[in-house]
């Protein structure tokens, strides 16, 4: 169909045109403060739980991102595969088929939400035991990941509708959103767990309520644009499903398969014991915060590309690549420097138990100083999905990050065994994915679409 004229919303923001750099940043910059916003959900529980509740609490709580991510990360894949597709649209401007992708997309996360509470609530207890979660810690874990996955949800649409709009380059709303939610979510575990002392339930309901929020925001925004959301049209187009799972299901596949690669190393951790599980709980918040620019300027480098690509500006492309992997790869380090410096101290703001806090900072002092590979692997995936090639991001992570990683962790703690093992392998499967993705960004062509329908290619 041909592309017909459209007034541009104020707020989105189309990068084909004007300061390269300039779109990367104001893109990235509310990114970044929305994602420090939404780790403030979890951070705040684990902080308030591991102050009042105590180290079992903490280590329920602590331990509850790679169940999380097993369970959502599909789904968040298959997002943000949507918002590459959508972004490609806007870049083309063919209006009409990014209305259908968009309604599509939200069809598609109401259909997931509803089927990931019940797989969530169903098998908890039988994935936290399969984990090798001790059972001083188990009670606690179920209770915690029940009450989360009741209202996933609202998790789901939330990051359906951030991602929509981050597709067409607005990132400032879902950060206005996450201002709001983070306030509920603190005021929240403050009352129910410090005051109340109503359990680590109490803590995941505050992140559900507060997510609840942001989601109804977001599609509040969503219903007002020119190309709104309009619930009757909210259905599946044959045409537009198909791209959004192209695109997004090697992303989906990619974390799924990843998350569980890291139920493994977290199952590791376990078998260590509750004091390790809840030193390496805060470390895990503790890195949440550092990671944020990362997936932030990979998810900036997607879009812009996607957009630039639909536009047919392979010059904007190429320069785009390089400001985005510089300027990430230099603050991840610098960011990681920080908290080698700190980790003393950031990890004992969860815990003041000895033990608890020198788990925490022994695996900062092994993995923060190598952030730069991390960001440089995530930003080179970022920038061949909104190539149109995310099936090659996902063969290199589920290669080098799921079965080298595994592989690696099993076998050597066969020999030796010390949790230093388990965090190495953080840093050596960093180290080699970056090879892999240097070679093929050098390697790889850019399509001159300029106005087609998504490519996507092996």
């Amino acid at each position: 169909m041909t592309a017909t004229a459209q007034p541009q919303q104020k707020k989105t923001l189309l990068m084909t045109e004007g300061s390269i750099w300039k779109s990367i940043l104001l893109f990235s910059v509310p990114l970044i403060l929305g994602n420090l916003l939404q780790q403030l959900y979890n951070t705040a529980d684990s902080i308030i739980v591991g102050n009042f509740l105590g180290g079992e609490a903490l280590a329920a709580v602590g331990s509850s991102g790679s169940l999380i991510f097993l369970l959502t990360g599909f789904v968040n894949g298959v997002s943000l595969g949507a918002g590459v597709v959508v972004a490609r649209y806007f870049g083309a401007k063919d209006w009409d088929r990014m209305r259908r992708t968009i309604h599509t997309t939200v069809a598609l996360g109401l259909v997931a939400g509803v089927g990931l509470t019940v797989i969530g609530v169903i098998l908890t207890p039988q994935i936290l035991r399969w984990m090798g979660t001790p059972d001083d810690v188990l009670v606690n874990s179920i209770a915690y990941f029940r009450m989360y996955f009741i209202g996933s949800i609202a998790v789901v649409m939330y990051n359906v509708g951030a991602s929509i709009l981050q597709s067409v380059g607005d990132s400032k709303s879902p950060m206005r959103y996450l201002i709001a939610a983070s306030l509920i979510n603190i005021v929240l575990d403050l009352i129910l767990v410090g005051w109340l002392r109503m359990g680590v339930a109490a803590a995941a309901f505050a992140t559900i309520a507060s997510q609840t929020v942001s989601a109804v925001l977001a599609f509040a925004k969503l219903t007002q644009e020119a190309w709104a959301v309009h619930w009757s049209e909210v259905k599946f187009d044959g045409p537009s499903l198909k791209a959004v799972i192209v695109q997004g299901l090697p992303s989906g596949i990619q974390n799924s398969v990843i998350s569980i690669a890291n139920v493994i190393v977290q199952s590791n951790i376990n078998s260590f014991g509750a004091q390790a599980m809840a030193g390496c709980g805060a470390y895990s918040k503790v890195e949440g915060f550092a990671f944020l620019p990362v997936p932030c300027f990979a998810m900036a480098l997607a879009t812009f590309v996607s957009q630039n690509v639909g536009a047919g500006r392979p010059d904007r492309v190429k320069k785009g690549m390089k400001f985005g992997c510089l300027c990430s790869v230099l603050m991840a380090e610098v960011v990681g420097a920080t908290i080698y410096a700190a980790s003393p101290w950031l990890i004992g703001a969860f815990s003041r138990e000895a033990d608890v806090i020198a788990f925490g900072v022994r695996q900062a002092h092994t993995i923060t100083l190598f952030y730069c590979l991390l960001a440089f692997s995530h930003c080179c995936a970022g920038i061949l999905r909104g190539l149109g090639r995310p099936v090659v991001p996902m063969m290199v992570m589920l290669a080098v990050w799921c079965l080298l990683r595994i592989t690696y962790i099993t076998v050597t703690l066969h020999f030796i065994r010390d949790i230093g093992v388990v965090f190495w392998a953080y840093p050596l499967t960093w180290s080699i994915s970056s090879v892999l993705f240097a070679w093929y960004i050098l390697h790889c062509p850019i399509p001159k679409l300029g106005g087609g329908a998504p490519e996507v290619k092996a």
